[in-house]
């Protein structure tokens, strides 16, 4: 299919592209365009206006500040790979970025367009609420911060309004006691996971604290395990893995049934547990 007709502007600074989605009644985004051009193409999308914001300057930058590294909304997928910064700094997004489709996908897919689109099945998002991480949004009032936690709302609904731009993401730096874990299991390299797990916590020898389990591909938006959280912090593998019956409701999709998604979930619990704990790389 082709897309509906629509405008197109090209934002030549982050007010240009503020003003001009504030003063359409429905203006969307383009950055790597990943997710917006199939949702255009087959016209689940029908904008008035698409607002170009790949001229922006300033919003490809990774850079370090106040025990924060922070990744720009245009860092494409691909940057991120290379970038010594974050593999040492945010080393969780570093575990998951070769899991995202493939290298003409990650070549330019943005960071900020993955966690602004916020798609449930997709690995950056949870690995954003996992590492309780928290988003720079520019509107028109102005520029605020929202942690990662309550960031989204529901299936593709997130604290951005319809004015706002993502301008970047901010990550605690990664420590000597920094712990991550990333695992996910898909039917082949590249398609959606069935089910996947973006996991991180402290460490002082396999003892854990602060840990955060977040999966995706199990709910309509990141979904924390709480209770499993507590288990792997009291140091009981078995009893966090049990805890998935729990703490996800997934439904039934064409990747596969509520219960198979409950026990891969167990089977991820115990693989993440084994990185946390400096078992497994």
């Amino acid at each position: 299919m082709k897309p509906a007709p629509f405008a197109y502007e090209r934002a030549r600074s982050l007010d240009q592209a503020i003003e001009l989605i504030a003063g359409t009644e429905d203006a969307r985004l383009l950055a790597g365009g990943q997710s917006l051009i199939a949702t255009l193409n087959m016209r689940l999308s029908r904008p008035q206006l698409i607002v170009d914001i790949n001229r922006v300057p300033g919003l490809d930058r990774i850079s370090l500040s106040n025990g924060q590294i922070e990744i720009g909304a245009l860092v494409r997928y691909a940057q991120a790979e290379r970038s010594a910064e974050v593999a040492t700094h945010a080393p969780l997004i570093a575990k998951a970025l070769p899991f995202i489709g493939h290298p003409a996908i990650r070549n330019r897919g943005t960071i900020g367009g993955s966690i602004a689109f916020g798609d449930p099945a997709a690995e950056l998002p949870t690995c954003f609420v996992a590492l309780d991480g928290e988003a720079v949004i520019a509107g028109p009032s102005g520029t605020r911060v929202v942690k990662a936690d309550t960031f989204y709302k529901g299936l593709f609904e997130s604290a951005l309004t319809p004015h706002d731009v993502l301008t970047a993401i901010r990550i605690p730096v990664a420590t000597s006691e920094t712990r991550t874990g990333f695992a996910e299991l898909a039917r082949r390299h590249g398609d959606y996971a069935m089910v996947g797990l973006a996991a991180s916590a402290r460490a002082a020898g396999k003892a854990l604290s602060d840990v955060r389990l977040a999966f995706f591909g199990v709910g309509t938006t990141p979904v924390r395990a709480r209770t499993a959280e507590a288990a792997l912090a009291a140091g009981d593998v078995d009893a966090a893995a049990k805890a998935v019956a729990t703490d996800l409701d997934p439904s039934d999709d064409v990747q596969a049934s509520s219960a198979v998604k409950r026990q891969l979930a167990g089977v991820l619990i115990q693989r993440a547990a084994r990185q946390l704990m400096g078992e497994e790389a």
